[in-house]
């Protein structure tokens, strides 16, 4: 393995540019080349992928979002999809992929694996709760609601906060 890719695919979540960075600096530490993919499977399918080096993810760690931006991509829910974004796996000779996103996204990294053969590592980040054995929402809820909670009780106030139901979401979504 000489050259890997690192893509955020779906909707963004916290800890996605740590993960980022994270991916870069370990690669390079082991003597790889790194290319980022621009707007998850969408910039996959698109070819719009670019090196990536230790000088590129500095300063991101403590940035929300991703700085490789993402999308939700209909397009790699299709056989011509999951043919075209290995196709550009092979063209770049990309070696190995690491995914980060949830479940959609390891889906199609699936999906891709089966077609290209390429391996692919998916780190969990999402905001959804949809994937067992995170809860990057409960926490980042948590954390924020302490410290509203601080704030009210110096200002003796009461705050209302509400949260997003993965549930009801998909529900509606779906």
């Amino acid at each position: 393995m000489q050259k890997i890719g690192v893509v955020t695919a779906g909707g963004d979540a916290p800890g996605m540019n740590a993960a980022i960075r994270s991916v870069v600096r370990t690669a390079i530490f082991n003597g790889l080349k790194v290319v980022g993919i621009e707007r998850g499977y969408a910039g996959l399918i698109e070819g719009k992928i670019r090196p990536l080096n230790a000088r590129s993810v500095s300063g991101i760690i403590n940035l929300g979002g991703t700085m490789l931006k993402t999308a939700r991509c209909e397009k790699i829910k299709t056989e011509e999809g999951v043919k075209k974004a290995a196709d550009n796996l092979k063209i770049n000779k990309i070696d190995g992929l690491v995914v980060i996103g949830g479940d959609g996204s390891f889906r199609g990294a699936s999906e891709l694996y089966n077609v290209s053969g390429i391996p692919v590592v998916g780190v969990p980040a999402t905001i959804d709760n949809d994937v067992a054995g995170t809860d990057t929402t409960v926490n980042t809820a948590l954390f924020t609601i302490d410290r509203i909670r601080d704030t009210a009780n110096s200002h003796e106030r009461v705050f209302v906060v509400e949260v997003m139901d993965a549930k009801r979401v998909r529900t509606q979504k779906g």
